[in-house]
């Protein structure tokens, strides 16, 4: 009778979890998840690349060290920023993509200043480095985009009846998104005058 009684709660246990959707809430979770680690190995490619481009680079004595070393620096702190998959909060996503924007800026000015190198600007290594880094940034883009689209349905999975009610209980909670940046809605000026 008591080996009925069990198998019995099991059975409802099982049954409610399935109709609550614990098992949905984990596959989205895991999901998010997932994407997120495609995220992270966008940008560790890029990190990757740079010592590649800032050695073509350096190969260039009169080249600015100031302009270097920023970028040296910039992926520095963006490789050390590292962010549980599991604690993918709108504050560490933030703190993440802070770190992300500021190698971005230090990518920017460097490529601004080869500008003024025409020898290294014709270097057939610096150019695959630079084909390998644009086709590297907009792997981010795509990657981050597939990473806020798969949080939005995890979200909005948790946050629908009757999952609202039992993703607290499960400790479910909201992810965070890669947000634009401040000021990005304002178009940039092109000024040729210089």
């Amino acid at each position: 009778m008591k080996k009925t009684i069990k198998l019995l709660f099991l059975f409802i246990v099982a049954a409610s979890l399935s109709s609550c959707g614990y098992n949905s809430m984990v596959e989205k979770s895991e999901a998010v998840e997932g994407q997120w680690a495609n995220v992270e190995n966008t940008y560790q490619r890029r990190a990757d690349l740079i010592p590649n481009l800032v050695n073509t680079v350096k190969g260039y004595a009169d080249f600015e060290k100031e302009t270097l070393t920023e970028v040296i620096e910039a992926r520095s702190k963006a490789t050390s920023i590292n962010i549980d998959a599991g604690d993918l909060n709108p504050e560490s996503i933030a703190k993440f993509q802070a770190a992300q924007s500021q190698l971005s800026g230090a990518l920017s000015r460097l490529l601004v200043t080869i500008e003024r190198y025409p020898d290294l600007k014709a270097n057939q290594n610096f150019l695959e480095l630079q084909a390998q880094l644009e086709g590297t940034e907009n792997r981010i883009a795509v990657e981050r985009k597939k990473f806020n689209d798969v949080t939005r349905d995890y979200n909005t999975y948790i946050k629908k009846f009757p999952q609202v009610i039992y993703s607290g209980w499960f400790d479910f909670e909201k992810k965070g998104y890669f947000e634009a940046e401040e000021g990005t809605e304002k178009a940039p000026e092109v000024d040729f005058s210089e």
